[in-house]
């Protein structure tokens, strides 16, 4: 009689977890309710794109670069890209300046650098500069991109043009996370500013259910200091900057 072969025995490979390679370390900050429900929509994954609006002082760039740190501190397959225009504040530029693309454009990355200190011991913002898992560069540089596994900071966004939003908003891929940050009163670009258009256009349930959602804060919001939401609060009454 034959006998039966015995099926060999199957047993399960168990992977090791392994630790992501970078993990931050953040300091201590108290979040308002507002903050707490903005990074719900940040933290949620069907989120894909967010455009925030707000006075100044109102932690608009704050909010948007912690959001991104601590999706990244989640996933290292990620990296953050900040972009902004190159429009200067200022009614007289400073002309010319030296050096190549990644020089020029340094000044304009105060804000991002500032923030981070905010948020992260130097040591780490070091570590995340020089593995290039944080870059920058200036809207002007994002014809023919392809963003996939990326968070995507766009600061001063109310000095953007529409077609700049558009290119913008288009270089959008896989795994991609937007966030584009802008002050309607402090627009530089002589009323073509396409921030309030693209709000207006997004500001609405089809564009939640599809995951692209408006944020706004108000002067209620500002943190920077109590004087400036008097100030804030004066500015948004002078008629010529009511019209922007």
């Amino acid at each position: 009689m034959a006998t039966r072969r015995k099926k060999p025995k199957v047993t399960e490979k168990i992977l090791p977890i392994t630790e992501s390679k970078y993990k931050l370390n953040f300091k201590h900050f108290d979040l308002t309710d507002k903050q707490k429900i903005f990074l719900q929509k940040a933290f949620d994954e069907k989120t894909k794109i967010m455009f925030i609006a707000g006075p100044a002082g109102c932690s608009k760039t704050f909010m948007s670069v912690y959001s991104a740190l601590r999706l990244f501190n989640d996933d290292n397959d990620l990296d953050i890209f900040y972009v902004r225009t190159i429009v200067e504040s200022a009614d007289r530029g400073l002309g010319h300046l030296p050096g190549d693309v990644e020089e020029k454009f340094h000044p304009f990355m105060m804000p991002l650098t500032d923030k981070m200190q905010e948020i992260l011991a130097s040591d780490q913002i070091k570590m995340l500069t020089e593995e290039k898992i944080i870059s920058a560069a200036p809207v002007n540089y994002l014809r023919g991109a392809n963003w996939s596994n990326k968070l995507i900071i766009a600061d001063e966004s109310q000095n953007f043009t529409l077609k700049e939003l558009v290119t913008l908003v288009t270089r959008i891929g896989k795994k991609t996370k937007m966030f584009i940050c802008g002050d309607p009163l402090q627009s530089d670009i002589n009323g073509k500013t396409g921030f309030r258009t693209m709000w207006q256009a997004f500001n609405n349930k089809e564009s939640s259910d599809e995951g692209i959602h408006c944020f706004e804060f108000t002067k209620d919001d500002i943190m920077r200091s109590e004087i400036l939401k008097f100030i804030v609060n004066k500015i948004e009454n002078i008629p010529k900057i009511k019209n922007i």
